[in-house]
């Protein structure tokens, strides 16, 4: 889409691309939710059992 024209116009007809800002916006946007996603959790919670010398 980068490569293609902003604007154009044909018989009357006008047709507008995205600007490059929106773009990477979009972008970020799927990147961050594909990261988000998935069937593991990012962060693990465990249980610390604090340990005790034996005398």
């Amino acid at each position: 889409m980068l490569a293609q024209p902003k604007e154009v116009e044909v018989d009357g007809q006008r047709v507008e691309n995205q600007s490059v800002g929106d773009l990477l916006k979009v972008a970020s946007y799927f990147a961050s939710k594909r990261a988000t996603s998935g069937h593991r959790c990012p962060l693990r919670i465990t249980k610390m059992a604090a340990g005790g010398a034996i005398l």
